[in-house]
């Protein structure tokens, strides 16, 4: 064999490796890149705990608790928060716990209650005045592409996601109901406190917005049947100055053809609504987008209804997408939408809400919010595409939210708070230093017992470590692994099992000495038996790690991990280093001599001359262990 050509093989790894921990996604001095990514017990980070609300204010079954947990730990894991540590606490609540700074998308979370495609029935400004039909201002379009795939540019925000959803032919003003809210409102007192209204019915609760505004005023906005156009109507703001008091919780009650007749009811107001308020597919709804406020059509296509979504590279122009599937029963449900859209069915889409070519626009609704408003160019009746300017991590971003969007339950931040890792710390200090110890013992043992084979030992660790670390910081960078205390335990319990491949190969090695074979020739031999043990040896482990990663959550999933990656690469250090070096080790003059080869005394009987025969019988000798 050729050591030279193993030894260049794993330099090459080292290279590579260590060019991606320096250039690859890699940003600050050169000691800042070196930093592997630490979990929350070892640099602290943020918890947040999300209380799940029902519309009659009692606690969520336990079933759709987990569910909401699920949906928001995948989310979580989507947005390459990895490590990120989701339990349900009680029983209403949910707590996320991330490490490191405070992160934008631990916020985000438990914000989408339900995923919506609907159809924008009517458009006006955050004023109240209509949008002259001469300018419509539509965010975007949807065009079919090869394939029976289909295109829309989403709004400037493309960071939130959508659900096919509506239907045309619906009236346009809607009669008022005392039902029309899915979100509860504050009770009849001016200055409501937040708990007053929880065993509040909803029509208890319309009832109390009705005596605040009184029932003349609350009268005329009931016989709107459009937003008052200020040019022709100045006393309008002035009319209806006590809708602009009201809260998002007031606004929610409200029928939807008042939320969006009434033109002192902004659009602060509306993004003010709790989540969920506009959850119900069967309702039209009110929601905005920048300064414009839409009239939306029921939904008849929901989150559910959409069963992948991706951000993918377009490669014929280099933009990144947005790529949804459909279940089978969601795609017919979009193709219906489309071709409302397109043909304007039954002219449910007034002039100010048509788009540039004079067709309907569907609105992406997340919750609360309008996320994309495209004109529909074509009856899309395969997957389609959102388009627009994204990048990599904002489509990635609404893909996650497209496939985890409907969570059954809406969620409000209770607690948020900020954990330091003083204990961790100091847990990290003492478990290092223990480890430490417990290395150098072993050094020193080595260097004892095996001399110059102790040196490979002290070489093949180095090794190993410096693999493990540069392993760390690119898998923290692309996959978001974080080490905790218990991925560190990982590490160390695996350098035990480095340490055992040793004792196996050495002793082997004596083995095939003390049958007279030549150390040079002992070194193969011991390699092709010792070989099938080390790697049974470490398969077990590794398949031992597998499981327990499969089955486990939390920090023991890390542990597990650790384990793994670190048994792994130690195999590959035993094949392109323990035993090449061994081979040239085998070359040398110091390899032959006990003192210094660490072989020792099986050395030395191998050079005995043979004994002249005798007829008196000799003492058997013990053979060495």
């Amino acid at each position: 064999m050729r050591p030279g050509r193993q030894l260049a093989v794993l330099g090459l790894i080292f290279v590579v490796l260590y060019l991606l921990v320096f250039f690859a996604g890699a940003s600050g001095s050169f000691a800042d890149r070196l930093h592997p990514r630490l979990g929350l017990d070892l640099i602290g980070g943020s918890r947040v705990t999300y209380t799940a609300s029902t519309m009659d204010g009692k606690d969520p079954s336990a079933d759709s608790l987990e569910e909401a947990r699920q949906i928001i730990e995948a989310r979580a894991n989507a947005y390459g928060v990895s490590e990120a540590e989701v339990v349900t606490e009680g029983n209403s609540n949910i707590v996320v716990s991330l490490a490191g700074e405070s992160n934008d998308a631990l916020a985000e979370l438990g914000e989408a209650a339900e995923l919506r495609f609907r159809k924008v029935l009517k458009v006006t400004t955050d004023s109240g005045a209509l949008v002259p039909a001469a300018t419509p201002t539509p965010s975007g379009s949807a065009t079919p592409s090869p394939g029976a795939s289909a295109s829309a540019s989403p709004a400037a925000t493309p960071s939130a996601s959508a659900s096919p959803g509506g239907q045309g032919g619906m009236a346009a003003t809607p009669t008022p109901s005392a039902s029309t809210s899915a979100s509860p409102a504050p009770s009849t007192s001016a200055t409501p406190e937040p708990g007053d209204t929880d065993d509040l019915t909803p029509e208890q609760r319309l009832a109390a917005v009705q005596a605040k505004i009184g029932p003349q005023l609350w009268a005329a906005a009931n016989g709107l049947q459009a937003p008052p156009d200020a040019s022709t109507d100045p006393t309008a703001a002035t009319t209806y100055a006590p809708f602009g008091k009201l809260t998002g919780d007031e606004v929610a009650v409200l029928p939807p053809a008042m939320q969006f007749n009434v033109p002192t009811i902004t659009c602060a107001q509306l993004a003010d609504r709790r989540p969920g308020s506009i959850a119900n597919p069967e309702q039209q709804a009110v929601s905005c987008e920048g300064a414009q406020k839409y009239l939306l059509d029921v939904a008849k296509v929901l989150g559910t209804d959409v069963s992948d979504a991706d951000g993918v590279l377009d490669t014929q122009n280099g933009q990144w997408v947005v790529s949804l599937d459909f279940t089978g029963a969601g795609q017919k449900k979009w193709t219906d939408l489309t071709r409302e859209a397109y043909e304007n069915t039954g002219g449910a889409c007034e002039q100010s809400a048509l788009g540039d070519q004079s067709r309907c626009r569907v609105a992406v609704v997340l919750d609360n919010e309008v996320i994309s408003s495209p004109e529909i160019q074509g009856v899309l009746t395969g997957n389609s595409q959102i388009t627009g300017d994204f990048n990599s991590e904002t489509a990635n971003e609404l893909a996650s939210k497209l496939r985890y969007g409907a969570l059954p339950l809406t969620f409000e931040q209770s607690e948020v708070q900020n954990v330091t890792a003083t204990l961790g710390t100091e847990y990290l200090k003492a478990g290092l230093l223990a480890a430490g110890i417990g290395m150098l013992l072993v050094i020193i043992y080595s260097f004892f017992y095996y001399r110059l084979l102790g040196t490979v030992i002290f070489l093949s660790l180095i090794l190993s470590g410096l693999l493990v670390f540069g392993a760390l910081i690119v898998l923290g960078r692309q996959i978001g692994f974080t080490l905790n205390l218990a991925g560190i335990a990982g590490f160390i319990v695996s350098l035990g099992v480095a340490a055992d491949s040793f004792v196996i190969y050495f002793e082997r090695l004596k083995d095939e000495i003390r049958e007279g074979r030549s150390p040079r020739s002992a070194v193969p031999r011991a390699w092709a038996r010792a070989r099938r043990t080390i790697i049974s040896a470490n398969a077990v482990t590794i398949m031992a790690a597998v499981i327990l990663y499969l089955v486990s959550v939390g920090p023991v999933k890390g542990f597990a991990f650790a384990l793994g990656l670190a048994t792994i690469l130690d195999l590959v250090v035993v094949f392109l280093f323990r035993h090449p070096i061994m081979t040239m080790f085998a070359r040398t003059k110091a390899f032959l001599s006990p003192r210094v080869s660490g072989l020792g005394r099986v050395l030395e009987k191998e050079k005995e001359p043979a004994s002249p025969p005798s007829n008196t019988p000799s003492k058997p000798r013990v053979k060495e262990a």
